[in-house]
């Protein structure tokens, strides 16, 4: 069960609204203290907490990334201005959702902090109870469903199992095709993203960190799954689809830079367009080995780096007080020290651990707090102090 007077942990600071990725991400803090307990007061419990909560959010809208805070908090429904009048198809409640942007990370991200709990507490009888099991079936028919290309072997366009459209001023808060997003080619065995994990559409919809994210968890949560009595055929299904995932990313995913030699694209549509960037938050493909997609002397990884922490990525922001990658979501001249900190993460280079983390602690204007944005040639200009 979860602890109604804990949600305050998993509310987002922005409008009390809880994202899935979001939640998952805060609760990496407390693995070190991850430990098998019962007691009511335990991290432990608040992490059970979290997957419950999850669960049944995903039972509701699978599609959906961001969620008003549940009846039991006492918290009322915040009201989101910005998603009043979209059009979203499968369509949602707006007293349980606070916004459905379909982005495959969120997913992810359940199978992520299911994972690991596990991983900390080999408690597989909380995995036997409650909707855990009906969460991921969930989330694999969404995960199926969105294999599905843009049209069918007769040329006709298909039916989208998802399609989102917003009226707005910002080309990254809709979608194009009105609501169907570019066009997706058949029979790649990658997963479509409406969204990417900043909440921006993507432009080509097999978004490769995301895909990368989905196939790592859903490996590990393979093995609860086969650990459960009766579950060993899904548990199967969960691992194969993991392994052909990864095939696909191979296949499709990987292209040839003329400087750098293979590198990972961003995204890919399937018809031979890529687009070459990466962008701040997680998951990235500067995070693929945070993640435990891959090790970090991967050599295709490693030429991906090169590209994505220099000039030649178009959203990497240089300067002389910060360097750091950044995106669209806060646009040209902004990078994020949360891109810094897997920065850091993700490197043994001493030299560029130390000059990183220097970045991050004198460029808080003097708050002490890191904030979600930094201007590379002013600190004193940034977004979201907190």
């Amino acid at each position: 069960m979860w602890l109604p007077n804990r949600i305050g942990l998993l509310l987002t600071n922005v409008r009390n609204a809880m994202w899935l990725r979001d939640s998952a991400n805060q609760m990496q803090s407390y693995l070190p203290l991850l430990k098998p307990a019962t007691s009511s007061n335990s991290i432990a419990s608040l992490y059970r907490g979290v997957i419950n909560l999850q669960a049944r959010y995903l039972l509701t809208s699978p599609y959906c990334n961001s969620f008003q805070p549940p009846v039991e908090s006492g918290i009322p429904p915040a009201e989101n201005s910005a998603s009043t009048d979209d059009k979203v198809f499968p369509a949602y409640n707006n007293q349980s959702v606070f916004e459905c942007k379909y982005e495959l990370d969120s997913l992810a991200a359940f199978l992520e902090v299911s994972s690991n709990y596990y991983k900390a507490t080999k408690d597989i009888d909380f995995f036997k109870k409650y909707k855990w099991v009906d969460a991921i079936n969930a989330i694999l028919d969404v995960a199926t469903t969105m294999m599905e290309p843009t049209y069918n072997q007769n040329g006709s366009v298909n039916t989208s199992p998802y399609t989102f459209t917003r009226q707005t001023n910002r080309a990254t808060e809709t979608f194009a095709n009105d609501g169907l997003g570019n066009p997706s080619a058949p029979d790649t065995g990658l997963i479509r993203s409406g969204f990417r994990p900043s909440d921006d559409a993507t432009i080509y919809q097999f978004l490769i960190p995301s895909n990368m994210m989905f196939a790592s968890y859903l490996s590990s949560t393979a093995q609860i799954m086969s650990a459960l009595p009766g579950q060993k055929s899904l548990g199967n299904r969960m691992a194969q689809m993991a392994v052909s995932l990864r095939e696909s990313i191979n296949k499709h995913g990987i292209v040839n830079d003329p400087v750098h030699g293979r590198i990972y694209a961003f995204e890919v549509d399937g018809y031979g367009s890529r687009n070459i960037m990466d962008d701040s938050n997680v998951p990235s493909l500067l995070s693929a080995p945070f993640i435990g997609y891959l090790d970090t002397k991967n050599n295709v990884y490693q030429n991906t780096r090169k590209v994505i922490l220099s000039t030649a990525n178009p959203y990497f922001m240089k300067g002389p007080v910060f360097n750091s990658i950044g995106g669209p979501h806060v646009g040209p001249g902004f990078g994020w020290p949360m891109a810094s900190i897997i920065r850091i993460l993700t490197s043994d280079d001493d030299a560029e651990i130390k000059q990183t983390l220097g970045e991050l602690v004198s460029t808080t204007d003097g708050l002490g707090l890191m904030h979600e944005g930094i201007n590379s040639f002013d600190s004193s200009k940034w977004t979201r102090q907190w």
